[in-house]
């Protein structure tokens, strides 16, 4: 199957309504050039996992401001005053969820697994509504796998076959994400040929990787 593809071809496994992961951490590491074209597409009512939702003007924070987005699962917004204002006015449903519980709830739906038993939230409005277990006298609550319809990722290096190499703190979330998405659709900063990546980097194997559009 040919992976690369134009960025008119990956937005085309993207409609409305679906659930999208989006690689990055406070926008480092984040599709920027996905993003613009899903705006500029106009793609709405999404709901989008990611550590955070960015800035105003960079990362996911571009789709909460453009209103495209319906709900949002992230650790965090405090970088993003409109996702914050727009949740207040009840224009935004927002989760937030601890940061290492985002993870790993994400690492479960990319490895098959139900969900993940957690201490974390006990005691505080993380944990209302959910299931608690206790397990050799200790409690823990059960966080649900996280999956999307499609995740978008950004690579500093990838090669033809989808093979991926993250540069320092852009890797972040995006390996996550690459294992928990039906469709996975990474931004390549660096596009090169087969062998040309040493094997012992690529952080993310090309089995994971659909298509490949070139930044």
């Amino acid at each position: 199957m040919k992976k690369i593809i134009t960025m008119e071809q990956a937005l085309d496994h993207i409609e409305d309504g679906m659930t999208i992961m989006i690689g990055g951490f406070l926008a480092c590491g984040s599709p920027e050039k996905i993003i613009d074209a899903l705006i500029k597409k106009g793609v709405k009512d999404l709901t989008i996992i990611g550590n955070d939702t960015g800035f105003v003007d960079r990362g996911i924070g571009k789709l909460v401001v453009s209103g495209q987005t319906k709900k949002v699962i992230v650790s965090h917004i405090g970088t993003n005053k409109e996702t914050g204002r727009l949740m207040n006015e009840g224009k935004l449903e927002v989760v937030l969820v601890p940061q290492g519980t985002l993870a790993e709830q994400i690492r479960s739906g990319g490895a098959g697994l139900g969900g993940v038993l957690t201490p974390i939230g006990i005691g505080t409005p993380v944990a209302e509504g959910k299931d608690h277990l206790i397990i050799d006298g200790k409690t823990f609550l059960l966080e649900k796998a996280l999956k999307a319809d499609v995740a978008l990722i950004f690579g500093s290096k990838v090669d033809e076959k989808g093979n991926i190499y993250y540069h320092e703190s852009t890797r972040n979330f995006n390996p996550l994400m690459a294992t928990a998405a039906e469709v996975v659709i990474v931004e390549a900063e660096e596009l090169v040929k087969v062998g040309e990546l040493d094997p012992h980097l690529i952080m993310t194997p090309s089995l994971f990787v659909n298509y490949i559009v070139k930044a």
